[in-house]
């Protein structure tokens, strides 16, 4: 398979880390990630600098394009009810593809995904078989190694929901037979990243000094872990999960729902875990993310975007009457920003994705617009879904109306006249209400793909654009990688 030769590239030399971080210094940003010298194997992995080179490094690959842009946009959001591809019809057409569950395993994004998620593994990998053997701080080690554990399951989190079962890497490759691995059944893969993130949630701290703002906490770890859990349907555990990062009492819901998404509001008291982008002064080149650029409206100037990933007007139409949150959500063509922005009526596509917009005046000549616009994985209100939906399926009705009023009551802003509160108490109802609140509260944040995928309603939400019960509950597995492995690996069913 091509990570077969990406792993040997990257086993026999830290060349990729040494490039990137080497001459860069930890404390200033573990994003500024210009290029420079390259470092062998033997002359790395010696001191606490080169550990912090690496886990600086681990964190700058995650906001490269196909982690962010193209390749995770078409497995991760494309396949759902919530978005059309955007921009115009000629561009880029394959991602109908995706949105239409037809896409064949030779086309690109499929290698694209696969391969950014094992590079963010091998980095993973490479810290976690290197640092032990550092002689440096051991409380500094052992949370470096936490870090690398935590982005190691959520990358792998990422595989099994786009491929399910999927080769499971653990260790930087030592031998020929180590390179050309099977894939290995999700429910190992499942064990391997809940034990991965056990370990991380009993090391990582829960806050940050400024400095370090940004890297995995021990709230992340334990709010992976109950997706994970979510996903597996083991309500006990989510439960646990989502009450322990309760308990922590450092997360609540931002005030403004459209202002937590603006850059002036990264990392803010909601956000759990975000990947974290920057526009470095005088360094395009390491300010590389396009997640903003790709979804940004076209033909607004100066800042315009490529306009894909759209929201639909099912989507739309979900939300209540007065929502607040679908202005917080959806852009309008022709309207104007709550930031003051007016959006070109001429554009090609009536709306575009707020959550991914940045405001023209922090548009930069020669950086890929929205640079600096971090992707927010998981936050707090997600747990309080999260919470919810373990409650109702355990018969806790009470514990899930509290969670989904607390959301609902942050929408409303403080009006009394929308989003009545949800009193049900029939399971099934309650289920179909907090499914409801998933959709708007989550929109346009890549959940809702794989949200309905996970709560077996695959048929009845995606039946109408190309969903094949037994067939599109994942992604075929690029054709590349099967011809490298030389049939090792084995193509899903009806791919």
């Amino acid at each position: 398979m091509k990570n077969r030769k990406y792993y040997i590239q990257n086993a026999i030399g830290l060349s990729m880390i040494a490039a990137l971080f080497v001459s860069q210094g930890c404390k200033k940003s573990f994003l500024n990630a210009t290029p420079g010298k390259t470092t062998t194997v033997t002359q790395f992995w010696k001191t606490s600098a080169d550990a912090t080179s690496a886990i600086n490094a681990m964190y700058a690959d995650m906001h490269g394009y196909n982690d962010t842009a193209f390749p995770s946009i078409a497995l991760e959001s494309m396949g759902s009810d919530d978005v059309t591809k955007g921009s115009v019809p000629t561009d880029a057409s394959y991602m109908n593809e995706y949105h239409t569950f037809s896409v064949t395993a030779g086309e690109g994004q499929l290698e694209g995904f696969w391969l950014g998620m094992y590079n963010n593994i091998n980095f993973a990998n490479q810290i976690l078989d290197n640092v032990p053997n550092i002689s440096m701080d051991a409380s500094l080690k052992a949370r470096y190694l936490a870090e690398a554990q935590f982005i190691r399951a959520y990358d792998y989190f990422r595989l099994v929901n786009a491929f399910g079962d999927v080769p499971l890497r653990i260790h930087v490759p030592k031998s020929a037979t180590d390179y050309n691995l099977a894939r290995t059944p999700k429910t190992q893969v499942y064990a391997q990243i809940e034990t991965d993130l056990t370990a991380a949630a009993s090391v990582l701290p829960a806050t940050y000094s400024s400095a370090d703002i940004g890297h995995v906490t021990k709230g992340a770890a334990l709010a992976l872990h109950a997706k994970v859990a979510l996903y597996q349907k083991k309500w006990s555990d989510v439960v646990t999960y989502t009450n322990e990062v309760t308990a922590l009492g450092i997360y609540s819901l931002f005030p403004d729902y459209e202002k937590m998404f603006r850059t002036t509001n990264k990392n803010n008291v909601e956000s759990i875990f975000e990947i974290q982008c920057m526009l470095i002064p005088n360094n395009p080149a390491a300010s590389n993310s396009q997640y903003s650029q790709v979804q940004m409206p076209r033909g607004t100037e100066p800042a315009t975007g490529w306009g894909f990933n759209d929201p639909s007007p099912s989507l739309i139409a979900e939300f209540e009457s007065g929502d607040p949150r679908l202005a917080g959500t959806v852009i309008y063509t022709g309207q104007t920003t709550p930031e003051g922005d007016l959006i070109d009526a001429s554009a090609p596509n009536p709306y575009y994705n707020l959550k991914s917009y940045v405001p023209f005046s922090l548009y930069v000549s020669g950086f890929n617009q929205g640079c600096q616009q971090d992707k927010i994985v998981i936050r707090y209100a997600e747990v309080l879904l999260m919470n919810a939906e373990a409650n109702n399926e355990s018969g806790n009705s009470a514990a899930a109306l509290a969670d989904i009023e607390l959301i609902r009551a942050r929408a409303r802003e403080g009006s009394t006249t929308i989003l009545p509160k949800v009193t049900t108490t029939d399971q099934g109802a309650l289920r179909t209400a907090i499914y409801h609140e998933r959709r708007v509260e989550l929109g346009m944040e890549f959940d809702r793909h794989a949200d309905v995928i996970r709560t077996g309603r695959g048929t009845a939400v995606f039946g109408s654009l190309g969903f094949v019960a037994g067939k599109s509950e994942v992604w075929p597995i690029p054709q590349t990688e099967i011809d490298l492995s030389a049939g090792t690996l084995v193509q899903n069913p009806g791919y």
